[in-house]
């Protein structure tokens, strides 16, 4: 053979027979290639390359027109074997092989035996595996593995696109009252709608339970974005056919660009899932603003701290004092928390308190509250030998009355530090009223039973309404600082306190003005009825012992005054 005369001399010499049975071993299809002056030569072949139909005419093999110029790079080198995947044939019959080529020593220059591994029906099940996994099996979109697929592409080849995440705001309900059926029609429908709206290259996946994906290049201005948002929303105005009924659905977008050069498409989903969070509030379509994000993870770091200082007890109470406006008497102090972290910094409580609203932890927090509260006020009466004549008010949240059971908190504390319930005020806003009317309703009698005394913080900043003034058993109404500061210089400021005073005198219910700051505004207010007061006028937040030492001193100061 003209291939064996090439080769280095001592390199051993098999025919084509011997080459031939040796294959037939090999249960994989398995070609014996040797080179010469006229090109390559397909030596011997088994009987599985065969019936693989890769050709043993060296001049329409498509192994050879394919893989010569691997073949050619293989012998001239210095290795003795090589592997690689090889895909042969068209859309409709494609192969994949895993390809060998080796050779038996370096003195064999011009032969080598190339071997075959047919992997189609294993990527064919894989690829099976991994649609069906990224397939969401209602809408047959992709899922949010799915979605993930279809971002990667556009951010690793740089083009700049958006991702936009639709909620329906209304599904959860009509799911529920309608059944899942007609959940499920509702999501096919909606998916139908918002690909009508989509352009022809963009992608449309189902992310979660009634979130939609969307994947889009932005070809010139960013502006298109908010472009396919308004056509989303249009899209989705008419009516839905669901069963019996006619229902609209609404939604809420948000939007994240690639324009800070963001490489991980899970961020990428992130931001947007953080602009749709903020458009739920706004009602319209809001974009990711980095800002914004920032905010968020420094509320996250504030919620870890605030945690682990709730665990160690490294929050105080700190206690402002409330007064008789026609005695200048103190009446009771409130409880107001301080939080100094273990870096020294304090922390306002308008920080805090939202982030402890947000996460739950405002029901620990205000247990703690209670509980020291009604601690101090025990201490108090014990260092002055009996009573100390005062109450302590204490806040509670909208969050807190939802998620804790609060009366039987109270009352434990209550006889945890033996205080009789009329010692205590527990002040409740607005919107912890309005948010579940009946439920804080029956926690407000439970309150009431104990003998507690109740009050309504900054009335006439919410959503007043009298019939909650006429059936709560509301026996304080405290008036915003917003509307006394100033309210000297302001008759409109004036006439609304005037109107608050009359209500609650008609109501049978005391009153406290907070933010009063100077003798002639005290003055004014006990001229137009308002019962008690609070503010700088008379202690700012004071820490516990110096509240302790003001009441002391007051004491001795009436008890001079009565000698005399």
């Amino acid at each position: 053979m003209a291939s064996a005369a090439t080769d280095a001399p001592g390199a051993l010499f098999l025919t084509p027979g011997m080459l031939e049975r040796g294959l037939e071993l090999m249960p994989i299809p398995a070609a014996h290639v040797s080179r010469g002056e006229d090109g390559f030569t397909v030596v011997a072949v088994n009987r599985a390359y065969r019936l693989a139909g890769l050709g043993v005419n060296a001049a329409r093999s498509p192994m050879l027109i394919a893989l010569g110029e691997r073949i050619e790079e293989f012998l001239d080198g210095g290795e003795l074997r090589l592997d690689f995947d090889w895909t042969v044939g068209d859309a409709i019959d494609c192969r994949y092989y895993r390809v060998t080529i080796a050779r038996s020593a370096l003195t064999y220059r011009n032969r080598c035996t190339i071997a075959f591994i047919d992997q189609t029906s294993q990527i064919h099940t894989e690829r099976t595996l991994r649609r069906e996994m990224t397939t969401d099996s209602l809408t047959g979109l992709p899922n949010r593995e799915g979605f993930i697929d279809m971002i990667e592409p556009l951010c690793a080849s740089g083009t700049r696109h958006a991702v936009l995440i639709v909620d329906l705001l209304r599904f959860g309900r009509i799911n529920a009252c309608l059944s899942s059926l007609a959940g499920d029609e509702l999501l096919i429908t909606v998916a139908r709608r918002i690909k009508g709206a989509l352009r022809a290259r963009d992608g449309l996946a189902r992310i979660g339970g009634d979130e939609f994906g969307i994947a889009m290049t932005i070809d010139e201005d960013p502006h298109e974005a908010a472009q396919l948002a308004d056509r989303i929303q249009r899209a989705l105005m008419a009516p839905f056919r669901l069963t019996d009924y006619e229902i609209g659905v609404e939604c809420s977008i948000g939007v994240a660009l690639n324009a800070d050069a963001v490489e991980d498409v899970e961020e990428l989903i992130r931001h947007a899932q953080f602009a749709l969070k903020r458009a739920k509030s706004t009602g319209k379509t809001e974009f990711y603003q980095t800002q914004a994000f920032a905010l968020a993870r420094e509320q996250f770091a504030m919620e870890t701290a605030l945690r682990r200082a709730i665990d160690r007890r490294e929050l105080r109470l700190t206690y402002q004092p409330i007064c008789d406006l026609s005695t200048g008497e103190i009446v009771s102090f409130e409880a107001l928390a301080r939080w100094r972290d273990e870096d020294g910094r304090d922390h306002m409580p308008t920080d805090f308190i939202p982030v402890a609203e947000e996460s739950g932890l405002i029901v620990p927090l205000g247990r703690w509250a209670i509980d020291e509260a009604a601690q101090t006020l025990a201490a108090w009466d014990a260092a002055m030998g009996g009573d100390c004549g005062v109450k302590v008010a204490v806040n509670l949240s909208a969050i807190q009355l939802q998620r804790d059971d609060i009366a039987p908190v109270v009352e434990a504390a209550l006889i945890r530090h033996g205080l009789p319930g009329d010692r205590f005020t527990l002040e409740l806003t607005e919107s912890a009223i309005v948010s579940d009317p009946d439920r804080i309703a029956g926690i407000m009698h439970a309150l009431r039973a104990l003998g507690t005394t109740l009050a309504m913080d900054d009335f006439g900043t919410g959503y007043s309404n009298l019939a909650y003034l006429q059936k709560l058993p509301i026996d304080v109404l405290k008036i915003d600082r917003s509307f006394v500061t100033g309210m000297l210089a302001d008759r409109d400021k004036i006439a609304i306190v005037r109107a608050v005073l009359s209500l609650a005198q008609a109501l049978g219910m005391k009153t406290t003005a907070e933010g009063i700051e100077s003798n002639e505004l005290a003055q004014t207010l006990a001229a137009l009825g308002c019962t008690y007061g609070q503010g700088y006028l008379y202690a700012k937040p004071l820490e516990s012992a110096d509240a302790l030492s003001m009441l002391d001193a007051r004491r001795a100061a009436a008890t001079a005054s009565s000698a005399s």
